[in-house]
This record gives structure tokens, C-alpha cells and sequence, in this order.
């Protein structure tokens, strides 16, 4: 294959042949051969394959049949109200609605009873956009049989449940269809994108997530290369095609931290394992904690640091001294910006979601989109982290803002290098590419509006326009 007339580097005309799943040559000019397959990019931008270090897919994939329950689709009571009757009235008897990304700020902390009054007589669950958190009503209790089982995992009040359920998805899986969601249509929304690679940071992921992930890849559901995050039980995995093994995720909660002892021992364990670690971290306290547990350890190569919502210049320099990497999402600050303002303590809001300050300290940094929990479009995240603006218009500590070329450099470190030096277009390299449909002098003036008009992913075309 022979792409035409395309833009590397920024601002260099060239013309780039594929073979197999390989760039074998790039000149200013080159001629098709016999047969060869002939692109024209009309000048646009040809970038390596973007990267996206920090998703949730099969979460992604379910919430694609969910109802939206938050800023900005949904921003008072009555708006989730209608919303959710809206979705039942499409449902046939017995259906559950699933809803995602509630926000207090929208109705306040609702529970079963307000569930019910909104929908009585379809089974609810609704997830807050911590992902921490489901809503239930009493249909849904009494479909999985929890209305009255003192085991189930349920906050009560006096007693009775009311229907709120943390940090206990797996125990929610069992009551509900155990049915994984197909990937299929979140694989080429990416591709849209022109993602070529995935990071799943869930850190319940064991063996049999991963050979979910391994057969939804050979069958071509996934059309990404992936990186599995997981629980202890992925220190025995081996690598398959397309998929492999990362780092052991610790899911902090600073209100239920896991006792520090057997937190050191679990990193030993996947130390000796050759695994990294990474830390869930959105608040100081968890950072406190996850740093701790690192310097009482050691830390080795690749350990990291997942979001760093909240990191102090204190905190800052003891990441640099323990060599982590952090994987962060800059479009949390155009998205929810305007709730931290409200919510986060005046103290720590200049330190909400770093870019540059990283980059100064020689911090390795690359971006994810945290989805379901945040925007899967790269575009916008990159726009945001030059921006750092929220959505009602408030700029947020601006000094950490980056350049264009900053922000997409956050999108193309190795999966297995986040943070890295960003991959180059060269002979020899494997052949993951997007093609934009404009030059790059183009696309630098706000990356929130960049179209993707080819995506390759080694070699192989995954995305059209």
C-alpha cells in the first residue's frame, strides 16, 4: 500500500509504503508498484497510532445500552426523572434500565425510594460516575434477591437497605447476566479516533478476562492491540497475540485503605512476578498511601501512578524520587471542572489533574480516557489539556497547560512505555497510523475539532471515513 502526499513530522510532504504490517519506505516521492494499492492524503497529517492508557472496555461496552444520568446530557431531578421513564417505556416487561454517570449535583444522594417513585415497576440500576457506586430500586433488589439476604453487600439503614451498593461490582455480576458485552462497536469507535492500542486498567481483571480479551482479539471483535491491568491472579498469565499482561492495579480507597502490611507484601509478590504495579489514586490520601507502600517496598520500572488527581508539590517530588510514571486524564478538568471547583478543598484545587508540571520534573506522562468514566474521543482530552479550561469557561491553573504537540505526545508512548518518548514514523516501525484530514498547521488550532479520515493498525485498515 502507498499513501501519497502525506505530512510527518509536522510539517514534511511525503509519500509512506506499507508492507505487510511494516512502513518499508518513506520519500519525498515513490512510485506504485504493479497492483499496489494507491492513498491519496491530500496533505493530512499522518501520525502514529494513538494510544489510550487507562479504559474500562467491557464497561465501555455496556454502558453503550445505558441511560445517561449525568452532567451534561442530564443536569437536575426532573430531567433524570423523565429520562429514565422515557427508557422504560421502550422496555419490555421485566427489562432492566441500566443508567451511568450519576452526579450528586443532580438530584442529590438518591437512593431506592426515589428510584421507585421515578420508575416502580421495571428493575434500576444506576451507576455514579465514580464508578464506585450503584443505585438500585426495589424492583432490582427483589430481582436479585436482596431485599432480605443480610449478606448481600447492601448499605442499610435501621435495617433496610436502601438500595445503594459500593464497590461490590462483582457481587453485582452474579445476581445479574454474567453475559459480556460484545466489543465490537467500542473497537471501532476508537478506530474512529484513530486509536490503535488500549490499556485496561480494571483491576478486577483475572485469567478469564484476559482469554475474553484474547478470543474477542484472534476473532477480530478487537481490533486494538491491549494491555491487561488486573488483580494478583495475572502474575501467572503469558502474553498472546495482540494482548498482554500489565501491571498489578491497586483500586484505593482512602476511606477503606487495605491494611499497609499485606498491600507491601501484594506489591513483593508481583515485583518477583516481573509485574509493575499501579495505583488508583484521586485524592491526596490514596497518593499518601500508594507512595508510602512504594518507598517501604522499592519501586521498579514501569510502577505508576493511575489518574493523580490530587498531587502537591511535596507529592510531586516523591514520585520523581521513586521513578513512577503517571497515566492522567486532562479532559476531567473540561468535563467536571466546574463541580472540583465547587467540591475540592480550595487547598488542593492547584493541583488538580498536573500536566506540565510532570513534564518539568521529568515525570514520564501519558493521557487515557477513563471511559466509561470520561470522553473517549483523544481529540478533546488533548484540547483540554491545552485549554485547561472548564466547561462554564474557568481557566484552571494554566501553568499546566501544554502545547499541542505536548498533548498528543500524551496519546503516543508504547502501551508498554507510557510516557516515553513518542513513536515515530520510520522504516521498519510496525504500521499503526491515523491519517487526519488536515495538515497538522491545521489540526494544532483546536485538536477538540481533528477528523480522522484512514486508521491502520499493523498494516491492516480499521477505520474509513
Amino acid at each position: 500500500m502507498l499513501i501519497r502526499n502525506a505530512e510527518i513530522n509536522f510539517d514534511q510532504g511525503v509519500d509512506v509504503r506499507i508492507t505487510g504490517e511494516r512502513i518499508s519506505a518513506i520519500e519525498s516521492s515513490l512510485l506504485p508498484l504493479p497492483e499496489e494499492e494507491v492513498i491519496d492524503a491530500n496533505g493530512g497529517a499522518l501520525l502514529p497510532g494513538l494510544n489510550d492508557h487507562h479504559v474500562h472496555l467491557y464497561a465501555f461496552a455496556a454502558a453503550q445500552a445505558s441511560v445517561s444520568c449525568g452532567p451534561p446530557q442530564v443536569r437536575d431531578a426532573e430531567a433524570l426523572r423523565e429520562r429514565l421513564r422515557a427508557a422504560a417505556a421502550t422496555l419490555s416487561d421485566g427489562a432492566w434500565l441500566r443508567g451511568i454517570a450519576y452526579h450528586e449535583s443532580v438530584a442529590g444522594e438518591i437512593d431506592r425510594d426515589w428510584l421507585d417513585a421515578a420508575v416502580p415497576n421495571h428493575p434500576v440500576r444506576v451507576q455514579h460516575r465514580s464508578g464506585r457506586l450503584w443505585i438500585l430500586n426495589s424492583s432490582a433488589l427483589k430481582t436479585i434477591g436482596a431485599e432480605y439476604d443480610l449478606s448481600a453487600p447492601l448499605e442499610r439503614v435501621d435495617g433496610r437497605a436502601t438500595g445503594r451498593l459500593y464497590d461490590s461490582d462483582a457481587w453485582l455480576r452474579t445476581r445479574t447476566s454474567a453475559t459480556r458485552p460484545a466489543l465490537h462497536q467500542v473497537s471501532r469507535l476508537f478506530a474512529s479516533y484513530g486509536i490503535t492500542g488500549l490499556t485496561d486498567t480494571s483491576h478486577q481483571n483475572g485469567p478469564a478476562e484476559f482469554s475474553a480479551f484474547a478470543e474477542a482479539r484472534s476473532r477480530g471483535e478487537l481490533l486494538q492491540a491491549l494491555r491487561v491491568m488486573g488483580d494478583a491472579r495475572l502474575d501467572a498469565v503469558t502474553d498472546v497475540a495482540g494482548v498482554t499482561r500489565g501491571e498489578h492495579k491497586f483500586h484505593l480507597h482512602d476511606h477503606e485503605l487495605p491494611e499497609f502490611d499485606a498491600l507491601c507484601a501484594d506489591i513483593r509478590r508481583s515485583h518477583s512476578a516481573s509485574r509493575a504495579v499501579a495505583f488508583h489514586s484521586v485524592t491526596r490520601t490514596d497518593l499518601v498511601f500508594a507512595l508510602a507502600a512504594l518507598r517501604e517496598v522499592g519501586s521498579i520500572k514501569g510502577d505508576r501512578i493511575e489518574h493523580g488527581a490530587v498531587v502537591p508539590p511535596e507529592l510531586l517530588n516523591d514520585i520523581c524520587e521513586l521513578g513512577l510514571t503517571v497515566a492522567t486524564q486532562p479532559h476531567f478538568i473540561s468535563e467536571r471542572g466546574d463541580a472540583y471547583l465547587r467540591d475540592v478543598a480550595a487547598e488542593d484545587q492547584p493541583w488538580l489533574y498536573r500536566l506540565r508540571a510532570f513534564i518539568d520534573a521529568g515525570v514520564p506522562l501519558a493521557a487515557g480516557s477513563d471511559v466509561p468514566y470520561g470522553d473517549a474521543n483523544p481529540w478533546a482530552s488533548m484540547q483540554a489539556a491545552v485549554s485547561r479550561r472548564s466547561e462554564s469557561g474557568v481557566v484552571m491553573a494554566q501553568n499546566e497547560s501544554l502545547t499541542p504537540e505536548q498533548a498528543l505526545a500524551l496519546f503516543l508512548s508504547p502501551l508498554d512505555a507510557p510516557g516515553a518518548a513518542p513513536r515515530k514514523i520510520i522504516v521498519g516501525a510496525i504500521a499503526d497510523l491515523c491519517l487526519l484530514t488536515t495538515p497538522w498547521r491545521d489540526a494544532r488550532i483546536d485538536l477538540s475539532t481533528v477528523r480522522v479520515q484512514r486508521t491502520w493498525a499493523a498494516g491492516r485498515s480499521i477505520w474509513k471515513m
